[in-house]
């Protein structure tokens, strides 16, 4: 078993969200590099202050000198456990990371359950959730949009995102694949 694969234990299967209720929004960076979206955080934050988005977020994870949210509920940076525990809780995961060369907040966040709003210049997410997700964003004015699709069509949503099944065995097998076809 790889790291990824402890995520999948507490995999939360409920597929309903009821429209009357406010998405519960989670994200997770363990680096503070500003690529890894928080301008477009702070928008957010804007957004939810002026009632522009229906939803309550949590940002768990390391934060850039001097930055504060006003609100989104700021966690500080857990480890393995606390996440795997405690991110099946929450209804989607956005991140808005950009060029993101290896990003396993966004495969943990899958072997999770949860349905993924991206950043189209994403790096690797796009790659990542192509199968899983049909909610990516190119610009921050989209989101309070795109969370609401989200909350129209949770059943489906989360049915989508519920097949994938990726391991670290299966990440394995692939690479081993890729080189035996080099030779």
């Amino acid at each position: 078993n790889g790291p990824i694969d402890v995520f999948y234990k507490n995999k939360r299967k409920n597929k309903d969200l009821l429209k009357n209720k406010k998405v519960k929004i989670v994200t997770h960076h363990w680096s503070n590099n500003e690529k890894k979206g928080f301008d477009i955080y702070q928008k957010i934050d804007h957004l939810i202050e002026n009632k522009m988005i229906d939803a309550d977020f949590t940002y768990i994870g390391r934060l850039p000198n001097d930055f504060k949210y006003k609100n989104i509920k700021y966690v500080t940076p857990k480890d393995v456990d606390f996440l795997s525990k405690n991110l099946p809780e929450y209804d989607v995961y956005l991140t808005a990371s950009r060029e993101e060369a290896g990003a396993n907040h966004v495969l943990e966040a899958m072997a999770a359950g949860l349905p993924v709003i991206y950043h189209a210049d994403g790096g690797s997410i796009p790659e990542y959730c192509r199968d899983y997700s049909d909610y990516q964003f190119d610009s921050w004015e989209e989101i309070p949009n795109i969370v609401e699709k989200v909350r129209e069509n949770y059943h489906s949503v989360k049915l989508k995102s519920l097949k994938y099944k990726r391991t670290a065995d299966d990440v394995i097998k692939k690479y081993v694949e890729i080189i035996e076809a080099l030779k």
